[in-house]
């Protein structure tokens, strides 16, 4: 399954066992609450809608719909959890092309809807919701900084077809004046610059990379080698006593990163 979303599509599926979505989002969102261990989780994920009124957001895109539903879904969570012990994880599975671009999309605000999503995970995050990304397509632009980047912990499947960039090749050509071939032999030795899942992993923002087989159409055996990743790092975060995203800044590429946030923090200081 190449087509954008349907990755998405599929894995949410298989992994709410094949759960009616609630009928109070958008129908291009998959929203349901499932089991997920001796938890119940709320899997949410963004799918193509070929009579979605945006054109622009009919082939799976995160576009202003998208962006509403996507933070209505998360606070809807976070208000029913508000009196209880534990907060049920979230788990966002992510297969989204880009945001959506358009003359509409710019006038109506995408950037507001957009954040709105962002800020409804982050919030849930910092209410102790554990939120885990599952990356099983491309993951690009401000899709991803919607619905995803906010987690507790990032998974993705080890797939060619799982990428994850600030934006689109062809666009990126354009803005640097270059042509995707200058670009991709770029990325060969600048790691952020590249598409490709393990030069993502390289960058330490990755909790985990799973070999799966079908990851396009996921089997028996893949579903349960998923299902218990996204139960350890639900395990791993309520472990954890920071809500932040700390845990990204290990890796041996961030080390400026953290540098840059340390120095920051003993000036607010």
């Amino acid at each position: 399954m190449n087509t954008p979303g349907q990755r998405g599509n599929a894995w949410w599926q298989a992994l709410t066992a094949g759960a009616e979505p609630l009928a109070t989002y958008a129908p291009s969102l998959r929203v349901a609450d499932a089991p997920l261990g001796d938890d119940s989780a709320r899997y949410i994920a963004v799918v193509p809608d070929p009579h979605n009124p945006f054109p622009r957001a009919r082939h799976g895109e995160t576009g202003l719909i998208e962006g509403w539903s996507l933070a209505k879904a998360v606070r809807d969570a976070i208000e029913a959890d508000c009196e209880r012990e534990r907060q049920r994880p979230i788990v966002a599975v992510i297969d989204t092309p880009s945001q959506a671009y358009g003359r509409n999309e710019e006038a109506y605000g995408i950037h507001q809807a957009l954040a709105a999503a962002a800020d409804a995970y982050a919030t849930a995050r910092l209410h102790g919701h554990p939120i885990v990304a599952l990356l099983v397509g491309k993951a690009m632009s401000g899709a991803f900084l919607a619905h995803g980047y906010q987690a507790n912990r990032l998974i993705a499947l080890n797939d060619p077809q799982v990428m994850v960039h600030a934006m689109g090749r062809d666009a990126a050509a354009r803005i640097t004046l270059r042509s995707v071939d200058e670009l991709d032999a770029l990325a060969a030795d600048i790691p952020p610059m590249a598409y490709d899942i393990h030069s993502y992993a390289s960058l330490g923002l990755l909790w985990k990379l799973l070999d799966v087989a079908d990851s396009g159409e996921p089997g028996a055996d893949a579903i349960a080698k998923v299902a218990g990743a996204l139960r350890d790092a639900v395990a791993d975060i309520r472990n954890d006593a920071s809500t932040g995203l700390e845990s990204r800044l290990h890796g041996p590429l961030r080390k400026a990163s953290a540098e840059v946030r340390a120095r920051l923090r003993a000036q607010w200081r």
